[in-house]
């Protein structure tokens, strides 16, 4: 090859994703995003490539590739410290190596032309990019290296001279050697590019599906102050937010859930410092406890999202979900992308099998963070603090540090699981847990003096969002179903389901939508603030609660503000995860006394002889000393099905005990904007008390469809507490006298041609009564989600042998 011939340079308006053996895949992606997206909106900063050519020219010149044969050549990737050893000695070889002086000029010369677009004082982003790295079957974290705050001819020289030694980084030989690529076929071209003064803003990571469970209707996006370095390696817990595809793309423009992140640390720029031009800094209390992007920020970014994923699949042929980094600009108020790359673990999962875990066993909790997966492992926890400790690590540990680097990739590829201190769910650690197919708690504070090094430990990633670090061996189940061929019965099969948090895992169960949604839940987890004390703190007789409340709504723009927002989104996440299907949501249906319970619900709520008959569902929202709080729940409803274009929501009131107070009710929720009919709103009521079964004519005239509460109406019918353990032997939903009013129900409800379902405990827990339910016909059965997939078999069964 003679170099005057060859050109070095390529600019990324001359680049697209066919170039990958040219320029790598993280420059080619980027120079198909500032040719085809820029022009739609997109904003990319323009750079450069140095291309794969310049590398194997340099080693040619240079007469190296016998020297990296000796180097690399009989390498045992798992022996840490042999790998550590000759991976240190490749880096020196490359790095030793004079650049040619064409290559020098070629890039001193594109360095000119980005100084004339961005000013004198323009800084770069150094940026390796492999042959072998962001394909589409393909892509590892941080397999080579990055240089920020880069300014200056020589800096810049050096930089790229640190980029193509960084091919040898000791992860990127061993993921090599995993992948089955070759080391001397690789190449490595460099992304050089205006740097996005984000360490003035924030910065972060955005998938357009989610990452534990590859749900795809949602774009997920996390974000933390300063350069978007501290997210990908896992230094700080960042923000993390959701926004709802099918919402979004027909104009229904909000967030659909929002998590505070501690983000404790940023990195900015640093003049003179040896790290690459950058620091960490402490952040202040009032960052931490703010979200570091604004809602509109986190709207733009999620239409971003949106049109690299329809670009890409459209490339190809087939949805192609992608992973992307973003930065928001501080001087000029823009937002970046500044990497685009197939998403490679959760879009890949083939096959219809469907894996649950299940942990039988409960112990004490060590430490809590943010759930990678949703596996359970076991194994004897290993600390480790420094890259010079990982050579003891053993295959089979679970690993426990403060955060991790890619220089640790080796050993992560040996571990049953992974704890580390810091991190969100895109961290590094998260990143390389997924594809290995491993489980991994983030964020979990204290994990290194809290869990005993040497100890066994059990990581439980089954219990939704948070993750759970448990002392000892604890025994679990992993339950495998084919799902393939399942077919649908007659009669819907719907969930009951109240934790927002497991929604986007638990809608891939075959499944006509849900049944049951537990408001209540959510405002017990999410909200933890009676209605009335947020409205109302000049009634609160105790000085700390007023001061809880204030510190739990300091981030809002109102109390009133927080009771909604937080009720939407945990609305919103379920209604998100199984659209189009309905969500049947049941309004506030707490006890006086589990209202009390609530933080400042003992000034607001009366005491009663027995809750359970008392100041509970329907009787409480046209009431004036409870209205001001259903205004609310009425206004997050509407924010989920008008702002957030969740329409599959269904409102369901609990308790109606007469005619007067339906009507009243209705009344009222048409005042706080729900009118039964507009917006094609339905308006469902529980039916569990005797009263709804003994006029369900006059019922069904003012509702659309009646779910049968098994528990309330086995009660009622029986006169049994269903509280009471003295009676409990008298509790049963299969008496006969509950099944003739179940069966009355039915019936009316098809003779008023209306819905009617049944959301009660009994056919979880007898399969008889889901028989039963089947053979009168009943429209739909809302179940628990471990009882799903065994009903649908059943009832299928059922259902063949009444038409055979």
């Amino acid at each position: 090859m003679e170099g005057p011939a060859v050109e070095y340079i390529r600019f990324f308006a001359e680049i697209g994703i066919d170039d990958i053996a040219l320029v790598g895949g993280k420059n080619a992606s980027l120079g198909e995003m500032y040719r085809a997206l820029r022009p739609l909106g997109v904003r990319v900063p323009n750079g450069f490539a140095v291309t794969a050519h310049a590398y194997r020219d340099l080693l040619d010149r240079h007469q190296a590739w016998p020297k990296l044969h000796a180097i690399l050549d009989g390498l045992q990737p798992h022996q840490v410290e042999d790998l550590a050893r000759r991976g240190k000695a490749a880096r020196e070889l490359i790095y030793s190596l004079e650049l040619p002086k064409q290559l020098q000029e070629e890039i001193l010369a594109a360095y000119a032309r980005l100084r004339e677009e961005y000013g004198e004082n323009l800084s770069l982003a150094i940026r390796s990019s492999a042959t072998a790295e962001d394909l589409p079957t393909a892509s590892f974290a941080g397999q080579q290296d990055t240089y920020l705050n880069i300014s200056g001819e020589a800096d810049l020289l050096d930089a790229c001279r640190r980029c193509f030694a960084s091919l040898f980084t000791d992860r990127a030989i061993h993921y090599r050697m995993d992948e089955g690529f070759d080391h001397f076929h690789v190449a490595l071209s460099i992304g050089i590019m205006k740097m996005v003064r984000s360490d003035l803003a924030s910065s972060g990571v955005m998938f357009s599906l989610d990452t534990e469970t590859g749900f795809r209707d949602v774009i997920f996006i996390t974000s933390s102050y300063g350069l978007g370095e501290n997210v990908v390696q896992g230094a700080v817990n960042p923000d993390e937010f959701y926004v709802f595809k099918s919402g979004f793309r027909r104009g229904k423009r909000a967030v659909l859930r929002r998590v505070l992140g501690s983000k404790k640390l940023k990195m900015v720029y640093a003049a003179g410092s040896t790290h690459h031009g950058v620091r960490n800094l402490a952040t202040t209390a009032a960052e931490q406890q703010r979200f570091s992007l604004a809602d509109e920020d986190v709207l733009t970014l999620s239409g971003y999202a949106i049109q690299i994923e329809e670009h890409y699949s459209k490339a190809i042929g087939e949805e192609r979900p992608m992973d992307m980094e973003w930065a928001k600009d501080g001087e000029d108020g823009q937002l970046y992308i500044v990497q685009a790359r197939p998403e490679t673990v959760a879009s890949q999962r083939k096959g219809t099998v469907l894996q649950e875990y299940y942990l039988r066993e409960r112990g004490a909790i060590l430490v809590s963070g943010r759930a990678v997966g949703s596996k359970i492992a076991t194994g004897r926890a290993r600390h480790i603090a420094t890259l010079e400790e990982l050579h003891f690590f053993q295959p089979g540990e679970i690993l426990i540090a403060d955060n991790t680097t890619p220089d640790w990739e080796p050993v992560m590829k040996l571990a049953a699981g992974i704890v580390t201190e810091r991190g969100g769910r895109t961290c590094h650690a998260a990143i390389i847990a997924r594809e290995l197919g491993i489980p991994a708690v983030v964020g979990a504070e204290g994990a290194m003096s809290r869990i005993p090094d040497g100890q066994a430990a059990t990581l439980s990633c089954a219990e939704g969002e948070v993750g759970n670090v448990y002392a000892g061996t604890l025994r679990f189940e992993v339950v495998e179903t084919d799902l393939s061929g399942l077919a649908r019965p007659k009669t819907e099969i719907m969930m009951n389901l109240g934790d927002p948090e497991l929604a986007f895992q638990l809608q891939a169960l075959p499944n006509d939508g849900v049944g049951l949604a537990r408001m209540e839940f959510i405002i017990a987890n999410a909200i933890k603030i009676h209605p009335l004390a947020l409205l109302h703190p000049e009634r609160i007789s105790d000085a700390k609660v007023r001061h809880e409340i204030k510190r739990r709504t300091a981030g809002y723009s109102s109390p009133e503000e927080y009771f909604v927002q937080r009720l939407s989104e945990g609305v919103g996440t379920i209604a998100a995860a199984f659209y189009p299907k309905p969500v049947v949501l049941r309004s506030s249906d707490f006890k006086s006394n589990e209202y009390a319970a609530l933080i400042g619900g003992t000034d607001f709520e009366p005491e009663e002889a027995n809750p359970m008959l008392g100041f509970r569902g329907a009787s409480r929202y046209a009431h004036p000393n409870y209205e001001e709080g259903f205004r609310l729940e009425c206004r997050a409803i509407r924010r989920v099905r008008e702002e957030m274009g969740l329409d599959n929501v269904i409102v369901m009131l609990p308790f109606v005990r007469r005619i007067e107070e339906a009507d009243a009710v209705l009344a009222k929720m048409a005042e706080f904007g729900l009118r039964r009919g507009e917006n094609d709103l339905q308006v469902y009521a529980m039916c569990e008390v005797p009263s709804n079964v003994l006029l369900i004519d006059e019922f069904a005239k003012r509702f659309d469809g009646f779910s049968i509460g098994s528990n309330d109406l086995t009660q009622l019918a029986l006169g049994v507490d269903r509280d009471s353990a003295i009676v409990a032997f008298d509790y049963d939903e299969r008496d006969p006298a509950v099944k003739v009013l179940i069966q009355q129900a039915v019936e009316g409800c098809r003779r008023n041609h209306i819905h009617s379902g049944l959301c009660g405990q009994a056919p979880s827990d007898y399969p008889e009564m889901a028989e039963f339910l089947v053979r009168l016909g009943i429209d739909s059965i809302s179940l628990n989600p471990d009882t799903i997939l065994s009903t649908t078999r059943q009832v299928l069964e059922l259902e063949k042998s009444l038409h055979s």
